[in-house]
């Protein structure tokens, strides 16, 4: 039995590889995936993955790629959501912001440096006509320190997955001003270079075990209610997150990789640009 470990948010997009877990769909093929939660995002991952904290991690596109140009020993070996990923802009409930352009050289908060939160943030004020060299921000490690944050006014706003924070929305604990979409896809999976080296039977093995089970994801019988009980959703919304929510079992290709960088180096999020074999695998 080859044990892996993985790692990746607590989040509906990863629900597919809990159900393989609990269904021992992997120990089926002598692979002893071991899962980790990340609740606090793509920076943590980056540093478990140099670390060698664990050998896989399910991550958002635009993180890891500055985090491989930035010297993480791993690659790209698939992507894992192509659809993009929709972050709410939310402010705190009593907040005197009202519209995203009241945000303008306000705080952010973030789960710390290099995660989606403040990637995103670049995104937002680059679809804003912002100065990027304003942006400040304020770690907060999780949902539960921005909650802390907007509340006391350490920090004006948070953008995270908006169906994820709709159950704050509908608390009244935040406000959501508005949405930004990534342009391009969420989420890729990710191999360390040791097991890339050591392994590559055994990604291979994983990759084709959960590409099995996102493709046939949303037909299992009650998935939305099952979705919604484990993440204390409304079913309304898991509806509406699941009918714009397509996974993929494809490779990132040259063509999709340098679309990608282009738009992170106009963006300002990296700073120069590098080869698919530095980034990626086929």
């Amino acid at each position: 039995m080859k044990k892996i470990k993985i790692a990746g948010v607590p989040e509906h997009f990863n629900l597919p590889w809990q159900l393989a877990i609990e269904n021992n769909e992997f120990t089926d093929y002598n692979i002893d995936l071991e899962w980790t939660n990340v609740p606090e995002g793509t920076g943590k991952l980056c540093e478990m993955l140099r670390s060698g904290e664990t050998d896989l991690a399910v991550i958002l596109t635009e993180g890891i790629i500055k985090d491989i140009l930035a010297g993480n020993p791993s690659k790209i070996v698939q992507i894992y959501v192509k659809s993009p990923l929709i972050w709410g802009i939310h402010v705190g409930a009593n907040s005197s912001f009202k519209t995203v352009s009241d945000l303008k050289d306000t705080r952010g908060a973030i789960s710390r440096r290099g995660s989606g939160s403040e990637l995103m943030a670049y995104v937002n004020a680059h679809n804003q006509k912002w100065s990027t060299e304003n942006l400040k921000f304020e770690i907060v490690n999780t949902i539960d320190g921005a909650v802390e944050a907007l509340t006391n006014e350490k920090a004006d706003y948070f953008m995270w997955e908006r169906f994820m924070t709709k159950p704050l929305v509908d608390q009244g604990i935040f406000r959501r001003l508005d949405d930004c979409l990534t342009p391009w896809p969420s989420f890729v999976i990710v191999a360390t270079d040791d097991l890339l080296k050591n392994s590559p039977e055994v990604i291979q093995k994983t990759l084709q075990i959960i590409n099995f089970k996102t493709k046939k994801f949303k037909e299992i019988p009650g998935i939305t209610a099952t979705i919604a009980e484990r993440f204390h959703q409304k079913i309304e919304d898991i509806e509406h997150w699941i009918s714009r929510t397509e996974w993929s079992q494809e490779s990132m290709d040259q063509e999709m990789l340098n679309n990608v960088q282009n738009q992170l180096f106009e963006f300002g999020i990296i700073n120069k640009k590098g080869t698919f074999a530095q980034l990626a695998i086929r």
